[in-house]
């Protein structure tokens, strides 16, 4: 029993460690860019998903096709367990900058879909990225951070 103060000092510091160390997302910006022809007559679409809810987590889709195709009775199933940001981008745009939502920091996970991608690409996990840099090229989109 002389061992009990100590262990329960680490385990009280283990807690208040876990307790500061954060799960939620950390994203304060969203910037885009298109690399492509400027002459040419295409324009990309870019979601930011933010996720506020586990179970929608677990289901989330898992590639880009099943995010399109789904996207209308995902939203609406979801409700306001999710907040979207979709960004049009005509090709050759230089650059923008998305308008976020105000409780940005309390989503669980958040991912980014580009139309232009491939269709079996899966979300794009950028929850950890203070500040998010989307360009979109030829081969489809490149997320990455700006930090």
């Amino acid at each position: 029993m002389k061992y009990f103060p100590a262990v329960a000092k680490f385990l009280f510091s283990l807690s208040c460690l876990l307790g500061s160390v954060s799960l939620l997302a950390d994203v304060n910006s969203v910037f885009i860019s298109s690399r492509l022809d400027p002459n040419a007559i295409i324009i990309t679409e870019v979601d930011v998903v933010f996720v506020y809810d586990q179970g929608l987590i677990d289901s989330f889709p898992q590639t880009k096709t099943q995010w399109y195709s789904g996207k209308r009775r995902f939203t609406q199933e979801a409700g306001d367990r999710v907040d979207i940001v979709s960004i049009f981008i005509p090709q050759g745009f230089d650059s923008t900058m998305a308008n976020l939502p105000d409780r940005r920091s309390d989503a669980l996970k958040v991912y980014v879909f580009g139309q232009h991608d491939d269709s079996s690409v899966a979300p794009i996990d950028v929850t950890n990225f203070g500040n998010v840099l989307v360009e979109i090229d030829q081969f489809g989109i490149v997320v990455s951070s700006r930090d």
